[in-house]
């Protein structure tokens, strides 16, 4: 009997810690720069959730290695839902891509809930003679090897998601690496390549005013806000590789604490203020609980993991 009470004694303050979370200021660190797309969606859902759970929640900006500076920070931090990191799907393919970066995403991150995501686009200049993701299928079949396609960077989502279209359409082209989404732009209106992979708001207003042509998206459904454009799913069925926005704890979070953020995420996200700010970024809105995170980020981080290594491909 008096064993029970000890170790009654021993559990009922820690579901008590749980209960009572938090009682002091919460980190979300984010793995970028201020006023990027990632910085401005941390500071768009931390209002909200100080309002649900009423404690600060201060956005601190761990800028550096694609995201895995950030990332590093989290899976040291004690597991006790005080330091938290807003991720998105690159944070998933660094260690894959660079063999220094030593964390893993299975293992120490914990789920706590999906935000958004962030569709990007197929597009063409206007200059090449393709009007449908598969008439350019067909025309990269035709000539295999001597079309050439335009990404911000080696490694980048962009670069990853037009890896997974050739393995999935079975074609091939030469990948023109640039630094950066702003470098390869000029390069993709005036034809010098005629390939690419944007974001898709970005895509959506340049084909609009008629200097680039969009063929697809890379999320599952259509977009909201240009519902003309197809989704590169209709074409080849299954294909999604629409970078994903979530929160993440260390490993080891009390599944009480997890709780709570979750229930304070999905409250955030599905607030008409929040979606109506994530629009603006041209996300979508992603709810999930961490049963279904979990099984996510493990899914995307296999996924893009066999796309680097069947590509062969190497960190700049």
């Amino acid at each position: 009997m008096r064993a029970a009470l000890f170790l009654l004694s021993l559990v009922f303050p820690l579901l008590g810690y749980s209960q009572d979370y938090p009682v002091r200021p919460v980190r979300l660190l984010v793995g970028f720069p201020p006023g990027g797309a990632m910085d401005t969606i941390a500071r768009v859902i931390a209002p909200r959730l100080q309002e649900s759970l009423g404690q600060p929640f201060v956005v601190e900006n761990r800028a550096g290695a694609g995201g895995a500076l950030a990332a590093d920070t989290l899976v040291r931090a004690s597991p006790d839902g005080y330091v938290l990191l807003l991720a998105e799907s690159g944070t998933l393919i660094v260690p894959a891509l660079n063999p220094k970066v030593t964390y893993d995403p299975v293992r120490q991150f914990a789920a706590v809930g999906g935000v958004c995501a962030l569709p990007l686009a197929l597009v063409t200049s206007v200059q090449f003679p393709v009007g449908s993701t598969q008439d350019l299928i067909d025309a990269l079949k035709s000539y295999a090897g001597r079309h050439a396609y335009a990404s911000p960077g080696i490694g980048t989502l962009q670069h990853l998601a037009f890896e997974l279209f050739m393995r999935r359409a079975g074609v091939n082209a030469v990948h023109v690496p640039y630094k950066g989404a702003s470098a390869m732009m000029p390069d993709l209106m005036s034809g010098q390549v005629h390939i690419g992979v944007i974001s898709a708001p970005v895509a959506v207003a340049q084909a609009k005013a008629g200097k680039i042509r969009v063929l697809a998206v890379t999320s599952p459904q259509r977009l909201a806000t240009a519902p003309e454009v197809p989704t590169l799913a209709e074409t080849l069925p299954g294909f999604e590789a629409a970078p994903n926005v979530f929160v993440v704890a260390p490993a080891g979070t009390p599944p009480l604490t997890i709780a709570r953020l979750s229930t304070a995420v999905r409250a955030a996200v599905g607030s008409r203020s929040v979606g109506e700010a994530l629009a603006k970024q041209g996300a979508t809105p992603m709810l999930s609980e961490p049963a279904e995170l979990a099984a996510r980020i493990g899914a995307e981080t296999r996924r893009w993991a066999a796309v680097i290594k069947d590509a062969g491909i190497k960190p700049e």
